[in-house]
């Protein structure tokens, strides 16, 4: 072993130990890794920048505003009630939850999908009076294994493909990881479905110890031609959603309803009151068939709006006056749309409520508001409400036309990936879907120096003899059980590199060795580098090395047992199945 390559796979030792231990943040491992590289002089700069000219870190930011656009128009926020349809069984929610997930996770973002059902599945689990604990590990399992039937579907594959196309190789089709990833979904699901649930606990985040949410009143009315005019509150549902109450219904010139019967037949022009918590009245507005009743009138003009809680101060202004005679449109272009006083139910209409000192209000402004008055006398403090976006649903099907025209493109051949991606998330921008603000804001910058860094450590792991060394170690596998114990080698490792960091960087790190030991052994390389692909993507035994997993962690109420309990088994049955379909799809040939 040459001295760069003993220095280089130093560097990666202790690239591995600082991630395992969390001593900074991964991107940062990284750079200082690619850094000591340098000046050790065991790769050249060229080398280490290698990964950051890689087309995997275009495409992987243009999919990233491709993704905030469909978030933008209501697309994800509309597909997450409907997982759950109109109930039943345990095992009837849990089939559509994994199979509907799965199939949108192969063309959306899971992080996204995860985000928009973790809301909806704690409404359900507490109105059913079913642990929360039974359904958001599935919900991200089903999230992980989704993305692993396309190009597009994680970014593990969009690394890969452009590590194989900067080889010289054949990228990864677009739907070609599909005859490995359908038949494991199929597994997963029976899994997830008939055994998961007698092992997770019945355990819910509500046992977990927590600050009383701050409750809000806020109003909204039924406009003009929506479905709920003529139907009673009972029939609507209004009464049944989890975290808010309605509190009063006032029909103009008619009557007021306090308390609301659930006979009370409801009109276009009602103005209904809702006491809840932040969230839920951020998706109440959400509501096609409600309108928010602000104070003052909105502003004109294309500006998305977003919520933000602003205290007000002892010696504001607003103090004494009203809502309405406030007006906060001239003032702060702003409108209220919900307060908060120390637990206190307002009886009063929200414009005819006299502000005090120390009352939180729900702002609705342009998402500047906070950095313009976060240091005005006029308010204790002000925050952005994150997720509170106006949605331009208007632009729901041109956003889902321009994902499918991505799809289309890069599932033909039409154009390559990367540039069928960043035309996608021009289209965003041009057609309206997102702004300009938006689109930067949606880059997880972290993200992107990680995979060009993790491709550059690659890169310095080959030209060292590093990715060589470590080849050997395959080669004898393949001296040992043959072919086969070489894969089952390439695949083991992968799938324990990823539990110990992202999964982006263990697919990266991976590549120059496997097609380092195909070289040694005269293989074809394809069937070593899909089987690292795919194990790239099994993190189900902990709940730290992927993000949907970390995501429903706190949620659910789970404990990292509760992760190798439920996530080990399938993780060993699935990867039996995955080296066997892996082996029968890519019989490892002669190069």
């Amino acid at each position: 072993m040459s001295l760069d390559a003993a220095v280089t796979l130093s560097v990666l030792a202790l690239t591995l130990v600082a991630a395992a231990r969390e001593w900074a943040s991964l991107d940062l491992v990284v750079l200082v890794a690619l850094f000591t590289l340098v000046v050790t002089r065991a790769a050249e700069l060229e080398t280490v920048l290698e990964g950051f000219s890689n087309p995997a870190v275009l495409t992987i930011g243009s999919l990233l505003v491709v993704a905030a656009g469909l978030r933008a128009t209501g697309v994800l926020q509309d597909l997450a009630p409907k997982v759950l349809g109109a109930g039943g069984t345990l095992r009837s929610v849990l089939f559509r939850l994994t199979t509907t997930t799965a199939a949108g996770s192969a063309f959306l973002s899971n992080t996204a999908l995860v985000a928009m059902g973790i809301p909806t599945l704690l409404g359900w689990s507490r109105r059913r009076g079913v642990p929360a604990s039974k359904l958001l590990i599935p919900l991200s399992y089903a999230s992980v294994l989704g993305g692993m039937c396309t190009l597009i579907g994680t970014s593990t594959n969009v690394v890969m493909d452009g590590l194989l196309e900067a080889g010289g190789m054949t990228g990864i089709g677009f739907f070609e990881l599909a005859q490995i990833g359908v038949p494991l979904i199929v597994l997963a699901v029976i899994y997830l479905v008939f055994v998961a649930p007698k092992i997770l606990p019945g355990r819910s985040s509500a046992e977990l110890p927590e600050r009383k949410p701050r409750r809000y009143v806020t109003e909204m009315k039924v406009p003009p031609g929506s479905s709920l005019a003529g139907q009673t509150v009972e029939e609507s549902g209004l009464k049944e959603i989890s975290g808010l109450f309605l509190v009063r219904l006032e029909r103009e010139e008619v009557a007021v309803f306090a308390p609301v019967e659930p006979d009370t037949e409801l009109a276009a022009g009602d103005r209904l009151a809702f006491a809840g918590v932040r969230q839920q009245i951020v998706e109440l507005r959400r509501r096609r068939d409600l309108r928010t009743a602000r104070y003052s009138p909105p502003g004109t003009g294309s500006a998305p709006q977003k919520l933000h809680e602003a205290v007000v101060s002892p010696g504001s202004p607003l103090v004494g006056s009203t809502v309405a005679e406030a007006d906060f449109r001239p003032r702060y272009n702003a409108a209220v749309v919900a307060i908060h006083r120390h637990g206190e139910e307002l009886d009063e209409p929200l414009d005819e409520v006299v502000l005090k000192a120390g009352d939180t209000l729900l702002l609705e402004s342009a998402p500047g508001f906070s950095r313009a008055f976060r240091d005005a006398q006029d308010f204790y403090l002000v925050t952005p409400v994150e997720g509170s976006e106006t949605l331009r649903r208007e632009k729901k099907g041109t956003a889902l036309g321009i994902l499918g025209g991505v799809i289309v493109a890069a599932a033909t051949g039409l154009i390559d990936l990367p540039m069928a991606a960043l035309g996608g998330g021009v289209a965003m921008l041009a057609t309206g879907c997102l702004g300009p603000g938006e689109a930067r804001r949606s880059v997880d910058w972290s993200v992107l120096v990680l995979v060009g860094g993790a491709i550059g450590l690659a890169a310095a792991l080959r030209s060292s003899g590093a990715a060589a060394f470590l080849g050997q170690g395959l080669e004898a596998a393949g001296d040992a059980f043959g072919p086969m114990g070489i894969l089952v080698a390439v695949f083991l490792g992968t799938a324990l590199l990823t539990e110990m960091i992202v999964n982006q960087a263990a697919a990266a790190l991976a590549f120059p060795v496997v097609v380092a030991a195909a070289a040694a052994q005269g293989l074809d390389p394809r069937p070593l580098v899909i089987a690292a692909t795919v194990a790239a993507s099994f993190s189900f035994s902990t709940p730290l090395s992927y993000q949907t997993n970390l995501m429903v962690y706190g949620p659910g109420g789970y404990r990292f047992t509760d992760f190798v309990r439920a996530g080990l088994p399938m993780q060993l049955v699935l990867g039996t199945a995955a080296i066997l379909l892996i082996w029968f799809f890519y019989p490892l040939g002669m190069a």
